[in-house]
């Protein structure tokens, strides 16, 4: 009797359910009860005492983002990642393997524009667009924050929590967009973070190298520091 294989829509569809699995088993969502976001900017950890959350912005950008993701996983570090629309078109299979490690996912626009140039509702289509695209490359995936390219906010923390999205803005930034060398990031980030901070990074926007090394450098200093890796305030 010959073999029967499946046919390559059934193949395809199949590979579509198991993408929704991986969504739905790695998303957060609040729960019924919790409250609403509130346009109020986040830049704390969850937790009391020493507490950090690592958030990285402007990818998805192989290979450095699964580079990243590597050391994440290694240490046992869930982070938050806030995502440039553009770049999840270009790179989806790259927001996949982050949804299916359990990170957090943000948007971060649409095309990382400033948005106090823009309108309410020009706001409002950027960011229904990015969470488009994200869904498209993880269905059902939960989008918990939103930040703004630059910090520059305009009228979007109104129009995030709008769409149940909470502004996540940041207390340390390690001003990795110029690349200093790793001995230097790692040094700020030694000098810098203090407890309860939000921490921003960049995995995207350049050449990141630096940065995973730096991150692979300081986890195991913080841990030695008692420090815990938390997610941001989930509320304002």
């Amino acid at each position: 009797m010959p073999l029967s294989f499946p046919s390559l829509t059934a193949m395809r569809r199949s590979a579509v359910a198991l993408i929704a699995v991986v969504a739905s088993a790695t998303a957060i969502p609040a729960p019924a009860s919790a409250e609403p976001p509130t346009p109020t900017i986040v830049d704390t950890a969850r937790g009391a005492g020493n507490v950090v959350s690592f958030t990285f912005d402007d990818g998805p950008n192989p290979p450095d983002t699964l580079r990243l993701l590597q050391v994440l996983r290694r240490h046992q570090v869930r982070a938050v990642f806030c995502l440039w629309g553009d770049h999840v078109r270009q790179y989806p299979e790259v927001v996949r393997r982050i949804a299916a490690d359990g990170h957090v996912l943000c948007n971060h626009s649409m095309r990382h524009d400033d948005l106090t140039t823009k309108t309410a509702e020009e706001i409002r289509t950027d960011l229904l667009d990015t969470n488009a695209a994200i869904r498209e490359a993880v269905p059902y995936a939960s989008i918990p924050y939103f930040r703004a390219p630059y910090g520059a906010w305009g009228e979007s923390p109104q129009i995030a929590a709008e769409l149940r999205m909470q502004p996540l803005g940041w207390r340390m930034d390690i001003a990795d967009w110029e690349p200093p060398g790793a001995n230097a990031l790692v040094q700020r980030l030694r000098d810098r973070i203090t407890p309860g901070a939000v921490v921003l990074m960049h995995d995207g926007g350049g050449d990141r190298s630096q940065t995973v090394q730096a991150v692979n450098r300081i986890i195991p200093e913080l841990r030695g520091q008692q420090y815990r890796f938390t997610l941001p305030e989930r509320r304002g």
